[in-house]
């Protein structure tokens, strides 16, 4: 039976080496340099620079192949790595925390609680399908990392971008939600060192926003001079207007 469990993303197999390629370019390269060494001896500088050409060329064409065993390395690498669900629990309790942030934020009681939770899925949903739809790459939603859970991951080759979401109804985010996205991109990180994993990570920031426009422009302006300390990762910071979402995937 096969296992339920299997790694979603380990569709590549790890390469062979193939020797007789291997016995034909160590030749060749012998070749090139016994053709310069001679050209150069006998003083025929035209078959010397086609020689030293070629010899650079070889040099490119194995560096290039080196990058792309590597690259397939690291895409082997997400065999060995969890990519497992994050549990309802956790998710329940990540979704309660940020529901009780708005309620405090919009200063209403937890008579609201059930229509602000409501507008969180949406918001946070919606906020994914746009973001799969403008990278055109496979998405996970709510997966673990070697321990460190994300709203999403994006997965393109051997770089996994970590997708983190955020509803904003007033121009900030609260520093304890920063520096728990990037507490966790950093274990993330130090899991697969641990691993020896060659696959890169980057931090996505989706912030989903319903606020007045001087308040967005006000928003914008904060992330642009903000300085994330100690960042172990690239940050991409896409801002998405909830209203504007709800046009585009909901209202016909």
């Amino acid at each position: 039976m096969k296992d339920g469990t299997e790694n979603p993303l380990a569709r590549v197999e790890r390469r062979r080496p193939d020797y007789l390629l291997l016995i034909a370019a160590a030749v060749l390269v012998v070749l090139i340099l016994a053709g310069l060494v001679t050209a150069i001896r006998g003083s025929n500088y035209t078959e010397a620079a086609i020689f030293f050409v070629s010899a650079i060329v070889l040099a490119a064409l194995f560096l290039i192949d080196r990058a792309a065993s590597r690259r397939a390395s690291a895409l082997d690498d997400r065999k060995v790595i969890r990519w497992d669900a994050a549990s309802p629990e956790l998710q329940r309790q990540n979704v309660s925390i940020e529901v009780r942030e708005l309620a405090r934020l919009l200063g209403v009681g937890d008579d609201s609680l059930t229509d602000l939770l409501s507008a969180y899925i949406v918001a946070e949903d919606l906020a994914l399908r746009q973001i799969q739809q403008e990278e055109n790459l496979p998405l996970l939603r709510h997966v673990n990392i070697g321990g460190p859970s994300f709203d999403a991951i994006l997965v393109d080759q051997d770089l996994i971008t970590c997708v983190e979401v955020a509803f904003l109804v007033t121009p900030d985010l609260r520093q304890e939600k920063i520096e728990s996205m990037l507490k966790k991109v950093a274990t993330a990180i130090q899991n697969l060192a641990t691993m020896k994993s060659r696959l890169r990570l980057r931090l996505m920031l989706v912030l989903v926003t319903q606020m007045s426009a001087d308040e967005e422009e006000h928003l914008r302006l904060l992330f642009t001079t903000r300085r994330f300390t100690e960042t172990p990762v690239d940050i991409d910071i896409r801002m998405l207007d909830f209203e504007m979402l709800q046009r585009t995937y909901v209202s016909e």
